[in-house]
């Protein structure tokens, strides 16, 4: 008998979810960052996914093998695991110096002498601040496009008194490829038009740090990374991820913005002021079972009081509690009891 062909079609497999975590080794961690933490490992976990490990540490101030150890130390201790790394962003400069090439270069031939989008910007901080009105939701500057089209002569002459920053061109206001659009996990359906919401933007700074934006897009597509979990204060920062991340030929992944913890005042918690950091709330408590669970329930994860690990977690994780309570938390003197 014949062997009969199977037409059944059957539904595409899902990727494999691919989450990090991606701390800055400036300081210990805080609540606010183990808050983030834990809803990215969440939500990597629950979909049986994959985590990775990277050190943000571009900044050569942050550029601390010590304080990178303090933070897997702390992870381990709150039982947040990974399976990939640590990478060092310190260790990749050529590869983001590979991505500002083909960004750049003359756009004769896209790909081998680069897209021609990128530019050389010799403002400083202050004439930033005074040719641009802030913008309104989150205090970062619209550039004005200032050093757009200096020519080659006055280039040259600037860069004798100035060593410059390098810019990348954004389409015109109301440009379809310049409209950025994506659902995130947390907030839902977000749009921005990147020249009117912050104007072509840098990819290394003048000091020749090679700029968040775009090491982070590097670094999620060399590492696989398919979904992003951190702050809802990252969230202007999606749009031109996205934008680097269509012209460098990546796929996009998925963000989910989490509530940022706060202190009573409204002040975001911060690693400067030493807000809560994990080597303080490690002398009070002997396991994270209590901080896990205070974040957990400000997140409608767990009843108010509730201890719990993060395995426990795991089975009661879901984006739409996530969505439900994305609002500030705010941290007062009774948010650990």
């Amino acid at each position: 008998m014949a062997n009969q062909t199977d037409t059944t079609i059957r539904p595409a497999t899902p990727p494999r979810v691919v989450g990090r975590f991606a701390p800055t080794p400036s300081g210990r961690m805080h609540l606010g960052n183990v808050a983030s933490c834990l809803v990215a490992w969440l939500s990597a976990r629950a979909a049986g996914g994959r985590m990775v490990l990277r050190i943000e540490d571009l900044d050569p101030r942050a550029q601390s093998r010590e304080r990178a150890i303090l933070i897997m130390d702390d992870l381990r201790w709150l039982g947040l695991d990974w399976d990939e790394g640590p990478v060092y962003q310190s260790e990749r400069g050529e590869l983001y110096e590979a991505a500002i090439e083909r960004l750049g270069g003359s756009g004769i031939l896209a790909g081998t002498s680069g897209l021609g989008l990128t530019y050389p910007c010799f403002c400083t901080r202050s004439e930033l601040h005074a040719a641009s009105a802030p913008h309104a939701s989150d205090g970062t500057y619209v550039y004005a496009g200032t050093c757009r089209g200096l020519s080659a002569i006055e280039v040259a002459s600037r860069a004798e008194r100035r060593a410059p920053a390098t810019r990348l061109h954004v389409p015109e206001a109301g440009a379809p490829e310049g409209v950025i659009e994506f659902c995130d996990l947390a907030f839902g359906e977000v749009r921005e038009d990147l020249a009117r919401e912050c104007g072509d933007f840098l990819v290394r700074r003048s000091d020749g740090v090679v700029a968040y934006q775009l090491a982070v897009v590097v670094d999620d597509a060399e590492m696989g990374v398919t979904q992003v979990v951190r702050g809802r204060d990252l969230l202007g920062s999606c749009a031109r991820q996205m934008y680097l991340q269509d012209l460098l030929g990546y796929e996009n992944p998925s963000y989910g913005h989490v509530p940022l913890l706060v202190a009573p005042d409204g002040r975001r918690l911060s690693k400067r002021e030493h807000d809560l950091d994990l080597g303080a709330l490690r002398e009070c408590y002997a396991g994270p079972e209590v901080l896990l669970g205070a974040i957990a329930s400000s997140l409608g994860l767990a009843e108010r009081g509730e201890a719990v690990s993060a395995d426990a977690l795991v089975g009661r994780f879901s984006w739409e509690t996530i969505a439900a309570h994305r609002g500030d938390i705010v941290v007062d003197e009774g948010f650990l009891e």
